[in-house]
């Protein structure tokens, strides 16, 4: 499943995890504050400001600190690029593998592109708190703020959501290709094996529909989570820097950092709730593919074969189907009351832990909006085995399939599922 696209996969991932680490360590330790000194933007013209004078004014303070921001992104880019350069240099060079160029550098492009689009969220959750602001500063009082000051903000936000689409759609065509290769590499691995793995049950199947759906699950969780971790290391700060408008939870009383502690609380809840709730669907899951698959493959037989395919042998068959969905059913039920309970309750959570600052008017709309959507971001990103249950319990289906191809690609024991499955076949 790795193996055949990705270069040396355990050591390749888990030197992406060390290497991210070291990165990101990098940056905030040491790093950030060489940019002035090692950025090559100032050959283009852009410097670091220089530092203010103890007197200076509220305005030149803002445009030190615009100017201070931009310098620092412009500098962030830059040793990103060079971060990239080695670890991807490193295992094209190193790895030798035929697919290489795709699953290396594929990788790091849709790496890159989603902490691209996590930073444009940030950037929309600024534009929040100034807009929220001055429609609170507009509606206060009438005529304080031009119409042009209005229409200003509403194309600032235009611009950004041009470049998040453009970023968007372009992310996806590459991602489709990357699956496509991904699923190519697992197919011409399998199928080179043809001799090995054709008597496991629904061989054909596997190769055909489960590499597919397998690429295809492996990439969208996977660029989720990375999206989820990326979300939390560049909204967390701000959500911490954001609790200290809120210093008192109901029911609670003062606790620090309040809004990080509660989303945090409430992710560990839902998690624990979804994963209790859904212990039982990766099995049922994989079964209601065998059963599927063995009613399928009779009926192909019967296309062949006149003695196949007789209707006491589908009804047998297709009742085994029956019998499995309606388990599937039976439990997905009570999943989605849980599920679906837990995810409408979360809408109250954060307007609930504000009640109290709301009452006291401790802050702007604008600041408000900030802490809902910041909120709601490290929320989502911590509450990633929630809403990605469903797609995994479908995944781990799918893996338990495979493996059986693994096994006796490596002369291994085959799953005690298709062990059963050639008794029977034998008997």
């Amino acid at each position: 499943m790795f193996l055949s696209f990705f270069p040396k996969p355990k050591l390749f991932f888990l030197s992406f995890a060390l290497w991210a680490l070291v990165c990101v360590l990098g940056w905030y330790l040491a790093i950030q504050d060489l940019g002035s000194t090692l950025s090559l933007a100032s050959l283009f013209g852009l410097h670091f400001p220089e530092a203010l004078t103890p007197d200076a004014d509220a305005a030149a303070k803002a445009a030190f600190a615009s100017a201070q921001e931009f310098a620092v992104d412009v500098w962030l880019y830059q040793y990103m690029l060079v971060c990239y350069a080695i670890f991807i240099g490193a295992w094209v060079a190193y790895g030798g593998q035929k697919w290489a160029k795709w699953s290396v550098i594929g990788s790091g492009l849709i790496v890159f592109i989603t902490w691209f689009q996590v930073q444009v969220s940030v950037m929309i959750n600024e534009w929040y708190g100034s807009f929220y602001d001055l429609i609170q500063k507009a509606l206060s009082a009438p005529n304080s703020i031009t119409l042009t000051q209005f229409y200003s903000q509403l194309s600032t936000f235009a611009i950004i959501a041009l470049v998040a689409i453009t970023v968007s759609v372009l992310n996806n065509f590459f991602v489709s290709h990357y699956v496509f290769r991904w699923r190519t590499a697992m197919n011409d691995y399998y199928t080179s094996k043809w001799q090995q793995v054709r008597q496991i049950e629904g061989a054909s199947q596997r190769i055909q529909e489960d590499t597919m759906r397998f690429a295809n699950i492996v990439e969208s969780l996977g660029v989720r989570f990375l999206d989820s971790i990326m979300t939390l290391l560049a909204f967390l700060p701000v959500l911490w820097g954001l609790s200290s408008y809120v210093t008192t939870l109901p029911f609670i009383g003062e606790v620090p950092q309040a809004l990080v502690f509660v989303a945090i609380l409430w992710a560990i809840i839902g998690t624990t709730l979804l994963a209790v709730a859904g212990i039982r669907l990766p099995g049922l899951e994989f079964k209601n593919q065998r059963v599927e698959a063995a009613y399928r493959k009779e009926l192909v037989y019967g296309e062949d074969f006149e003695d196949r395919a007789e209707p006491a042998k589908l009804v047998e068959l297709f009742a085994n189907v029956r019998k499995n969905y309606f388990r599937l059913y039976f439990n997905y039920l009570y999943f989605n009351v849980v599920r679906y309970g837990y995810l409408q309750a979360g809408v109250l959570v954060p307007l609930i832990a504000l009640g109290p600052s709301i009452v006291a008017g401790a802050f702007t709309l604008g600041i408000m909006q900030r802490i809902s959507n910041a909120f709601g971001q490290v929320e989502s990103s911590f509450q990633f085995l929630v809403n990605s249950w469903t797609t995994i319990v479908e995944l781990l289906s799918i893996h338990k399939r495979l493996k059986a191809f693994e096994a006796a690609i490596n002369d291994q024991p085959l799953p005690t599922v298709d062990q059963e499955f050639l008794t029977k076949q034998d008997d």
